[in-house]
């Protein structure tokens, strides 16, 4: 029976081609057809393969993806290739990946973002104090997500930084506005966890020890020297206050 794979028909073989099909797929970067080639000839031992060779059959990929009317392409990206998919089958990618992402927040991070959610434009010494910890790490993290974004600044002494959520914070938590928030009852609900109380112990420690390493690194230098000034008089005064008694006990005797 005929192999009516389309990819063959371009005669290419199928080794290289199941190797360069894998390749794009498990890449998590654009990955170029001479880095495939030297892939290939690296684990088989072959003759060296040539990065045209892997244009060919890259090519005899897509138009089997193309042919089959499979779900994913492959494209050309930042001077390598992608395995991507397609743009009508992006709705369902992205349901998935918004359902895992939410499940992988931390504790920390769900009352972070909750914290800005509710009380946004907030600054962060405001998060810090509605929390009990330090909230700069779960910022930036929540940042790293999209999901919380710099507003402005406060008017507030020393003008900190304003937070608020985005608009991929509405999309990722399937809410089409603020107003549709839950209550306060329900995110209290969802942060009741007994584990994240070994995570909040954990915090106010690193708190601690973050700010008497910054304590001890801000002491100006002319504290120091006076520190040490003093410890070096009360050796010098200990010192003599032992010399004079040596001499006292050395000095003859007067006559009477």
């Amino acid at each position: 029976m005929a192999n009516s794979d389309p990819a063959l028909g371009f005669g290419v073989s199928p080794r290289l081609l199941k190797a360069t099909e894998a390749l794009l797929f498990a890449a998590d970067d654009p990955i170029g057809a001479e880095r495939i080639a030297e892939i290939v000839t690296e684990v088989t031992g072959e003759t060296k393969v040539d990065a045209e060779r892997v244009e060919t059959v890259i090519e005899a990929l897509q138009e089997a993806y193309t042919v089959n009317e499979r779900a994913f392409e492959i494209v050309a990206w930042a001077g390598g290739y992608r395995m991507v998919t397609r743009e009508e089958v992006a709705p369902f990618v992205k349901a998935m990946v918004q359902d895992e992402q939410r499940q992988s927040l931390s504790r920390s991070l769900l009352e972070t973002i909750a914290v800005v959610a509710y009380k946004q434009p907030v600054t962060r010494p405001e998060v810090d104090f509605v929390r009990g910890v330090n909230s700069d790490y779960a910022l930036r993290k929540l940042m790293e997500l999209e999901l919380v974004d710099v507003k402005g600044r406060s008017e507030s002494l020393g003008r900190p930084l304003l937070y608020g959520t985005t608009p991929e914070f509405l999309e990722q938590f399937g809410l089409n506005t603020l107003d549709d928030l839950p209550t306060i009852r329900e995110v209290e609900e969802l942060l009741d966890d007994p584990n994240f109380d070994d995570e909040r112990a954990q915090l106010l420690q690193l708190k601690t020890e973050e700010a008497a390493d910054a304590l001890g690194d801000a002491m100006p230098d002319s504290l120091q020297n006076i520190a040490e000034a003093k410890a070096n008089d009360a050796d010098a005064s200990s010192s003599e206050a032992a010399s004079d008694s040596a001499s006292e006990n050395n000095a003859p005797a007067s006559s009477q």
